[in-house]
Parts: structure tokens; sequence; C-alpha cells
């Protein structure tokens, strides 16, 4: 009998987690925040000066100069992730664990393939290095592309500059296989500053 008490109980409470998660995915997302994404944007920019004025040559130093951006998307990670906890503890209240999980589900993806992206071609074909610029613009695009379900509509507009920017910056560096710290810093640093427009004007964002 106490078997099958145990049993009963866990199935309500995963009926429970079950539709948490659903009404979670049904609820737009106010976790992000406009101000760490405008913070992002400005490290995007820092971290692109910072290299040009460091890095003679960035194409002869491929590791150095693409690892340099690794770190600076940790540091944007915490920065959002920070902001949007908080948020979400303050819009969602109860959901507000649900709706981050969601969101970083979304998210996982694109953050994955561009890690692997990075290692695979670092450790295979070091010559293709230079695509990685481009590309993770793209994977950022996407990713915003798959989280629109949540978020307000016209951040389809973000996550299209960042795919049509990634493209333009693998064409303008296809002919020379060029690294340049303006090709990640610029397109990042509007991509963030448009997002950070976005949901500032939306319902629930920041108004200081």
């Amino acid at each position: 009998m106490r078997d099958l008490d145990r049993t009963d109980l866990d199935k309500v409470l995963a009926d429970i987690v079950a539709i948490r998660l659903q009404v979670a995915a049904g609820t737009a997302f106010q976790g992000y925040g406009p101000t760490a994404l405008a913070v992002t944007g400005a490290l995007a920019l820092a971290t692109a000066g910072a290299q040009a004025l460091l890095l003679d040559d960035p194409a002869a130093r491929p590791l150095a100069f693409l690892l340099g951006w690794v770190a600076a998307a940790f540091v944007s990670v915490g920065v959002i992730g920070a902001e949007m906890l908080a948020r979400s503890r303050r819009h969602h209240s109860g959901l507000a664990d649900a709706m981050v999980l969601n969101a970083v589900e979304a998210f996982m993806p694109a953050g994955a393939a561009g890690a692997l992206l990075l290692l695979v071609l670092a450790r295979l074909a070091p010559e293709t290095l230079w695509l990685l610029p481009g590309l993770w613009q793209i994977l950022v695009g996407l990713g915003l592309f798959s989280s629109l379900r949540a978020l307000p509509r016209p951040v389809a507009w973000a996550a299209g500059w960042y795919v049509v920017a990634g493209l333009g910056t693998i064409a303008a560096s296809a002919e020379g296989h060029a690294l340049s710290p303006w090709t990640m810093g610029l397109p990042f640093a509007v991509g963030q500053g448009l997002l950070a427009l976005i949901l500032h004007r939306a319902p629930g964002g920041d108004r200081a």
C-alpha cells in the first residue's frame, strides 16, 4: 500500500512539473533585460578595441584571437544570466525556474554547436578558423529564432541581423581568409544594441 501511495505521489509530482513546463513554454519570457544586453554590446566593442591594439596580425594568431572572444562570451553569459535570474524571479515568481530552463534549452543547441565548431576546426582544420566569426554570428541568430516563441516578435529583426551579418562576415573574409576584431565587435555591438532597444520598448522592459 505504501509503495502504491509512493508511486501515485511520484506520478502527481511528475504531472505537476510537466504542467509547469507547459505553462512556462506558452508564457512570454521577460527574463532578458535591456541593460545586460546593452552592456554586452559595449563589451564587444571593448574586446574589438583591445584586440586591435594588442594583436598586430590576428590571422597569424587565430587561437589567441578566438579565445579572446570566447572569454568575452563567458563574461556576457554571466552578465545576461545574472540579470535573467533576477528579472525572472521578479516577473514570473513561481514559474521562474521553468522559464529560465526553457530559455536555456532554446539557446543551448546553438551555443554547443559554436563551442564544438571551435574545437573541431582548431584540431582538424586550423586553416578554416577564419570562418568562425561568421559562423558564430549565424548561430546566435538561429538561437534567437529558436527563442522567438517566448520573446517579443520584433526580436526576429535582431535574429535576422545576426544571420545576415554572419554571412557578410564570411563573404568579406573569404578572399584573404583574414581575421579582424571589428568583424566580430561591430556585428555583436549592433545586434546586442538592437536587442536591448527592442526589449526596452516591449511590455515589461526597463524604463529607467
